[in-house]
C-alpha cells in the first residue's frame, strides 16, 4: 500500500507519490493536479469536492462553503442543505476525494499519508487536521510543516547545496515564514512564525471592498449571493493582474451593474494594510533565529498568492533579494510533502535525508507569582523555535512551608499569563513536607516532529510522575515505540557515544602536544563542549564537522613535522 503526501491547502489541495527516485504529482478524476478545496451538498444530498463544487459557490453559496482550513480546531460550523459541518468534517471530504483519485491513478489501496499543515498551527488546528484525515479513511502519524515541504522540494531539485534560505509560503489563506538552513543531507528549520488569518483570500476581499467603495456601492448591504458574485470576480481580476498590468473589473446581475479599471498600483493603494502584516512574521523570523537578512542565500517564495506581482515585489524590496526563479509556487508544497512520504515509507533513495523541524510555540508551565498568587506565570522550559526532537529540564522550588504536592500545569503560547496562553494537561506530584523552598521538583519536556510531548517531574526523595499528551491518530503502540526513541534525548549529547569519542580524540591529542598547538587544541575542545550545550541537533553536526577538520590537521602535522603550521581557524560559527 502505498503512503502518499497531501498539500491540504485553503484555495486548492494536491496529492503526491515518491516513486521511481522522485516525488510526482497525482491527478484527479478531471486530469488536474489541484483540486479546489470546496465542498458542496446538491439538492438531492450527494456531496460535491473540488471544480463541481466550486463552480456552485455563486449559484448555491447556502450550499456550498470554501476557506474552511481557516478554521480547523474551532467550533465554527456551516449548515449546508440542512447538515451541520465542522472544518474537519469538510476538510476530510476533502481528503477522501484525494485520496480515491490517488487509488485510482496508483491501482493500489491508500491508507496512510503525511499532511502539510501551516507551520504556525497550534496543537488544536494540528490535531484537528488528523482528525480529518481519519474520517477520510488515512492514519497519518506524520504532520510536516508547509514550509519544510517546500524546502524539501527545493533540496530534491538542487541537490546536496549548502544554504540558508527564507521560505515566504503565502496561500489562499495563510502565511507562514521560515528561515530554513541545508547541511550536507540534513535539512533543517531554524526559526518560524506566520500568520493564520492572512492569504490571498484577503486580497479578494480588499479588492471586492475597494471595487464597491469606488463604484459607490455598500458591499455589506449586498445579498449573499452578489457578494460571492464580487468575490469571484475580484479573484478573476486578482489573477489577471499577474500576467497583466491593467484589468477591467464589471458585474452585472440584472440588478447591480459596475464597472472598474483596476491595476496593481490602485491594488497597492486598497491593500495597504495587508502588505505591513506580511512583514512582521519575516521580521519575526529573523530575529529570534539571530540571522540577518544579508546571511540569507535564498529566498523561496512559494503557495498561490505568491504569484501576485505586487506581492513579489514588495517582498524582494523589502529583503533587498530577489526571488528564487522556477520555485514552483503552486506545487512546491505538494512535491516536499510527497518527498516527506518516501522518507515516512523508509524507500531507500531517502535513508540518507534528514529533517528537522521547530516547535513553533513555547511550551511551558504555570509558576508562582508573587505579586499576583491568582495569576500565576508562564515558566518557558521549550522555547519557540527550539529544533525537534528536543528533550529540556527546569528545575523548581516549593512556595509554602509544609507543601506535600505541586500541581504541574502545561501550557503552550507566547504570553506573560497563564491565562493568555492555551491549557494543554496536568499533573500532581507528591512531596515530603519542609520548609519554602527546601525541596526541589526537576520538570521535563520532552517533544518530538509529531506533536508527542511526554512530561516528566521529579522531587529530590525520587518521587516520580509522568503525563503524555499526543495528537489524535496515534495508538499506544506507537506512542510507546516513540517514547523509547525520544528516551535517547534525555541523554545530555556529551554522553553520546559521537560527541563522547571526539571529546577523547581532543583529550587525547592534548596530552601529546605542546605549546601553541596545545592551546589551540584546547580552545577546540572548549568551544566544541559549548556546542554541546546547546544540545540542538545541526548545531552540533556542524561543530563535529569542524572539530574533525580541525583534529584531522592536527593528526597531519604530528605525523609529518615537515607540514606548514596549522592555519588559524575561522570565526566561530553560531
Amino acid at each position: 500500500m502505498a503512503i502518499i503526501g497531501i498539500d491540504l491547502g485553503t484555495t486548492n489541495s494536491l496529492a503526491a507519490v515518491w516513486r521511481n527516485g522522485r516525488s510526482e504529482l497525482i491527478p484527479n478524476a478531471a486530469g488536474d493536479v489541484l483540486t479546489p478545496s470546496v465542498v458542496s451538498v446538491d439538492e438531492d444530498g450527494s456531496i460535491l469536492v473540488g471544480r463541481a463544487a466550486r463552480e456552485r459557490l455563486i449559484t448555491h453559496p447556502d450550499r456550498t462553503a470554501c476557506h474552511f482550513k481557516r478554521w480547523m480546531g474551532t467550533e465554527k460550523r456551516w449548515e449546508l442543505g440542512g447538515r451541520t459541518f465542522s472544518p474537519e468534517d469538510l476538510s476530510s471530504l476533502v481528503l477522501r476525494s484525494l485520496r480515491e483519485d490517488a487509488e485510482a491513478y496508483l491501482g493500489e489501496p491508500v491508507e496512510e499519508a503525511v499532511v502539510s499543515v501551516p507551520a504556525y498551527f497550534a496543537e488544536a488546528q494540528r490535531a484537528a487536521a488528523k482528525r480529518a484525515a481519519a474520517l477520510a479513511g488515512l492514519k497519518v502519524e506524520r504532520l510536516v510543516n508547509e514550509p519544510s515541504a517546500a524546502a524539501v522540494a527545493g533540496h530534491i531539485a538542487e541537490g546536496d547545496v549548502d544554504k540558508v534560505c527564507l521560505v515566504f509560503d503565502f496561500g489562499g489563506g495563510t502565511l507562514d515564514v521560515s528561515l530554513v538552513e541545508r547541511f550536507d543531507n540534513v535539512i533543517s528549520v531554524t526559526a518560524v512564525s506566520g500568520d493564520n488569518r492572512l492569504g490571498g483570500q484577503d486580497f479578494d476581499s480588499a479588492i471586492a471592498r475597494g471595487f464597491c467603495e469606488d463604484c459607490g456601492v455598500d458591499f455589506d448591504a449586498l445579498e449573499p449571493r452578489q457578494r460571492e458574485m464580487i468575490l469571484r470576480q475580484a479573484e478573476t481580476c486578482k489573477m489577471a493582474l499577474t500576467q497583466q498590468d491593467m484589468v477591467i473589473m464589471a458585474v452585472d446581475d440584472g440588478t447591480l451593474s459596475a464597472s472598474l479599471t483596476l491595476n496593481n498600483e490602485w491594488l497597492i493603494r486598497k491593500g495597504g494594510p495587508l502588505f505591513k502584516r506580511m512583514t512582521d512574521p519575516i521580521q519575526r523570523v529573523f530575529l529570534d533565529a539571530g540571522v540577518s537578512p544579508a546571511e540569507m542565500d535564498d529566498l523561496v517564495m512559494v503557495g498561490g498568492s505568491s504569484h501576485m506581482p505586487v506581492v513579489r515585489r514588495y517582498i524582494s524590496r523589502f529583503l533587498r533579494k530577489e526571488p528564487v526563479k522556477d520555485s514552483r509556487p503552486d506545487t512546491a508544497v505538494a512535491i516536499g510533502a510527497g518527498v516527506c512520504a518516501g522518507m515516512k515509507a523508509r524507500a531507500g533513495d531517502l535513508r540518507e535525508l534528514v529533517l528537522t523541524d521547530v516547535c513553533p510555540f513555547t511550551l511551558g508551565v504555570a509558576r508562582y507569582n508573587e505579586s499576583e498568587p491568582e495569576r500565576h506565570l508562564m515558566s518557558p522550559i521549550i522555547e519557540r523555535n527550539s529544533v525537534l526532537p528536543t528533550s529540556k529540564m527546569n528545575v523548581y522550588c516549593t512556595v509554602r512551608d509544609g507543601q506535600q504536592q505541586v500541581e504541574v500545569q502545561v501550557y503552550q503560547g507566547e504570553n506573560r499569563y497563564c491565562a493568555d496562553n492555551t491549557l494543554l494537561g496536568h499533573l500532581t506530584l507528591r512531596v515530603p513536607p519542609a520548609p519554602r523552598g527546601a525541596q526541589g521538583v526537576r520538570i521535563r519536556f520532552t517533544y518530538d516532529i509529531n506533536g508527542l510531548l511526554e512530561v516528566e517531574a521529579y522531587n529530590d526523595a525520587g518521587g516520580k510522575e509522568r503525563l503524555v499528551l499526543q495528537n489524535q491518530g496515534m495508538s499506544e503502540a506507537e506512542t510507546e515505540k516513540r517514547l523509547q526513541e525520544l528516551s535517547a534525548l534525555k541523554l545530555h549529547p556529551r554522553e553520546q557515544e559521537g560527541p563522547r569519542a571526539m571529546i577523547a580524540r581532543a583529550e587525547r591529542l592534548f596530552a601529546v602536544t605542546v605549546g601553541q598547538l596545545r592551546e589551540k587544541v584546547a580552545e577546540m575542545l572548549d568551544w566544541y563542549q559549548m556546542q554541546l550545550n546547546s544540545q540542538e541537533s545541526l548545531r552540533i553536526a556542524k561543530a563535529t564537522r569542524r572539530a574533525d577538520q580541525f583534529f584531522d590537521k592536527v593528526e597531519a602535522y604530528l605525523g609529518d613535522a615537515a607540514l606548514s603550521p596549522l592555519d588559524d581557524e575561522e570565526d566561530d560559527e553560531s
